[in-house]
């Protein structure tokens, strides 16, 4: 029996090599502050979601919205230490621990970026949090 076609399934992205490469350049961007690297990775109406409820909480939706998000993230000094790269069938992740410190305020989480691709490209980003109520306490 042949399995029938899913509306709205994304593209895939069939070499495993080429998920890595997006998500180290992605990491890398980010890591280095290199705004203009980053809308090459993206489609054009690529969004990113992020739990909490604090100043970088919510989805930015569009390409140019996940860089402005990138921006204020980055914004408030943030060590973005790459863990691991995680790939699946159609996707990657990123695994990272992200320290910081703003006077007494002190943020140290464990956090998965999952990065849906479309045509080789980052279509979706989604941020799990290992702790979501020290992240509302840091970014205010």
């Amino acid at each position: 029996m042949k399995p029938l076609p899913l509306a709205g399934v994304v593209a895939q992205v069939t070499d495993h090599n080429a998920k890595l490469d997006i998500a180290r350049r992605f990491h890398a961007a980010l890591a280095a502050g290199d705004w203009s690297a980053i809308p090459a990775l993206l489609t054009d109406d690529a969004h990113w979601t992020l739990p909490g409820e604090n100043t970088i909480s919510g989805t930015a939706n569009g390409a140019d919205a996940v860089v402005d998000r990138a921006r204020k993230v980055a914004s408030y000094g943030l060590n973005f230490e790459l863990l691991h790269i995680l790939v699946s069938r159609d996707n990657v992740a990123l695994s990272l621990h992200n320290t910081a410190q703003q006077g007494d305020r002190v943020f140290d989480e464990y956090l998965a970026t999952v990065c849906r691709l479309k045509d080789s490209k980052i279509a979706a980003i989604e941020t799990f949090l290992s702790d979501v109520d020290g992240m509302n306490a840091f970014f205010i």
